[in-house]
């Protein structure tokens, strides 16, 4: 499975898709997005992923680097474009790319705020099938959203 992390942008991720599909492989196009929400080139989450599935759609879409307070302006805006997104890695901080990258150390944020954000966000989404950490996080974030949030899928079988 091809798996693209992080895209900023449309262009790339139609590209990464057609390239998948001449090759045979299952595809996922995971977008990152400002503390607004946007992309950084400006689009919104819902305009993004309808292009990428207007030209050539993934098998499904993923949001990761960014943080819940990040990813909730874009899920305000309704629509079927929602149920594409199946996987959710978040960044442990709330603070934006920018302040990360001038950054001097790691801010870990706190795992049981992040998890209370996720299961808010998990309302407005299908259950995801991706659950999990990027910038910042551990097994104690991991845990917690896991906790707080996870909703088996109906045609996954439930472990015991």
């Amino acid at each position: 499975m091809v798996s693209a992390l992080t895209l900023t942008g449309t262009g790339e991720a139609i590209g990464i898709v057609q390239a998948a599909r001449a090759a045979g492989l299952p595809v996922t196009i995971s977008f990152t997005v400002e503390t607004d929400g946007r992309l950084a080139d400006g689009l919104s989450l819902a305009q993004a992923i309808s292009e990428v599935d207007g030209h050539a759609g993934p098998d499904y879409f993923m949001v990761n680097c960014a943080h819940p307070t990040h990813i909730a302006p874009a899920l305000a805006e309704p629509g079927p474009w929602r149920q594409r997104i199946l996987g959710l890695r978040y960044n442990a901080s709330a603070k934006s790319h920018a302040e990360l990258d001038q950054a001097t150390g790691l801010d870990d944020g706190n795992p049981r705020l992040l998890a209370g954000q996720h299961a808010q966000l998990a309302q407005l989404l299908p259950p995801v099938a991706v659950l999990g950490g990027c910038c910042g996080t551990d097994t104690r974030h991991v845990a917690a959203l896991w906790a707080a949030g996870h909703q088996p899928r109906p045609d996954t079988p439930a472990r015991g």
